[in-house]
């Protein structure tokens, strides 16, 4: 009878380590994104179930709900949205969310269908440029890196035309709602297209642009958010790892066509 029981003991003894070898093996990551293309997180989740990550895509249709659902738990992590954003929305709302990683940038750029080069565009020549604030803002930095026109050193983002401080061409700009900025290309010396728009639009922001931004653009670059108390959990840190290896960035490349660079740099670079 002690020989049957002691057998038993192991038997249940041994499912039990088992199930938690399994379960330790095994995590589940929920990772809202926001739109309905998943491409890249697919990849990014056969890459880590292999890692035992299994990656569970939750999608929002707006860019208020990914951050909420973060910080109520319902969610582990989000990837939909860049550091100027992000740091204005968790202001905004008092929500203790940080960024794990940074995945990729969508970059503004300066179409032309006069001239090849920025430098090329004359004296007095008229720029369009989108008139909300934020747009605004994003496109004068892209000015200012052309090296077009220069800003207040307290510029904070925010577009303004009276935070231009030199304008040695005397540029002219035609203020337009953000989707409008296509359709003037024949009538203006130079455009500022949004990446989406621009793509709706048939443009390669890549190809087509006579300037885009890069990886030095950093408020502009997306990442990866968590809940602060989770910052340094395991699994999510090599959720991002994953994200970040070569593999991804040619699919990234290959997938987007341009329109989309990987651009994984470190996080004191994005002020974290």
């Amino acid at each position: 009878m002690k020989k049957v029981t002691f057998i038993f003991f192991l038997l249940i003894t041994s499912v039990i380590i088992s199930a938690c070898s399994s379960s330790e093996a095994s995590s589940t990551v929920k990772v809202g994104i926001s739109g309905s293309d998943t491409s890249i997180w697919d990849y990014v989740a056969e890459k880590a179930k292999k890692e035992g990550i299994n990656v569970e895509i939750v999608r929002f249709s707006d860019y208020v709900q990914p951050n909420l659902a973060l910080a109520e738990g319902e969610i582990d992590a989000n990837a939909f949205q860049t550091v100027s954003y992000f740091d204005a929305f968790i202001k905004e709302h008092d929500l203790d969310l940080t960024p794990i990683a940074t995945t990729v940038i969508a970059p503004l750029g300066l179409y032309s269908e006069k001239h090849d080069k920025p430098e090329d565009i004359p004296k007095g020549g008229t720029i369009a440029l989108a008139k909300e604030a934020t747009n605004m803002g994003r496109g004068l930095l892209l000015l200012q890196d052309a090296g077009l026109i220069k800003l207040a050193d307290d510029f904070d983002g925010n577009g303004s035309l009276d935070k231009i401080v030199e304008n040695p061409k005397n540029l002219q700009f035609e203020l337009l709602v953000a989707g409008q900025t296509p359709r003037v290309l024949p009538d203006v010396d130079a455009s500022i297209i949004n990446n989406g728009i621009a793509v709706d639009a048939g443009l390669s922001p890549l190809a087509d642009s006579i300037f885009h931004e890069d990886e030095t653009a950093t408020p502009y670059i997306n990442i990866i958010a968590v809940q602060e108390k989770d910052k340094n959990d395991k699994v999510l840190k090599k959720l991002a790892d994953i994200y970040q290896t070569d593999d991804v960035a040619k699919f990234i490349e290959k997938e987007r066509d341009g329109n989309s660079i990987p651009t994984f740099v470190p996080l004191s670079e994005i002020g974290y």
